[in-house]
């Protein structure tokens, strides 16, 4: 990889056709070692996104690369806030992967907002749910800025989502707030 970089002929920010990056590339697959020779490079953007508007933080944290998460963040160029096109933030995308590690680390940086939803109404409590990840769900319920009954545009919840899936252990855990907003006669 060194040798390759040497070269006046490579460039290490050159995208593919959906406008990855060796970068974006070696954070999806969770290649710390690559990540930290191709950061070494002045030329590259930490935070370049690709066509879709994800980044190489939010293609690490949906993969749960623990270790590459924590480089790029490191870097003050790298928005742990980032939006892609669909507004997915990295803590979205490690919610719908089902990283708690990784939902650890981004809700441990000031400024990443746990309760921040997508185009769709989506946030990352509704994935965690929707996807079975009880543990996420867990994770996400302990911070007070998360409201567990907020629906997405369709007008499903986390609980909602979660009982169609038949996520016993997300119904479990979501119970208690879901019953808390009913109205009793």
């Amino acid at each position: 990889m060194k040798a390759l970089l040497e070269r006046d002929d490579v460039g290490p920010e050159k995208p593919d056709s959906d406008g990855r990056t060796p970068l974006q590339e070696a954070a999806w697959g969770g290649h710390e070692a690559v990540v930290q020779i191709l950061l070494a490079r002045d030329e590259v953007n930490p935070d370049k996104p690709d066509n879709h508007g994800s980044t190489p933080l939010s293609l690490a944290a949906e993969e749960g690369h623990e270790g590459v998460v924590k480089i790029l963040l490191r870097r003050q160029e790298v928005n742990p806030e980032s939006l892609d096109n669909d507004g997915d933030t990295p803590l979205s995308c490690a919610a719908h992967g089902g990283s708690e590690g990784v939902v650890k680390i981004l809700l441990a940086r000031e400024g990443v907002n746990p309760d921040n939803p997508n185009n769709t109404g989506q946030t990352p409590l509704s994935y965690a749910a929707r996807q079975g990840h009880a543990g996420v769900v867990k994770i996400l319920l302990q911070r007070e800025e998360i409201n567990p009954n907020k629906a997405d545009n369709s007008g499903q919840t986390p609980f909602m989502h979660a009982s169609t899936r038949g996520y016993q252990r997300v119904i479990e855990l979501l119970q208690p707030h879901e019953a808390a907003t009913r109205v009793t006669p």
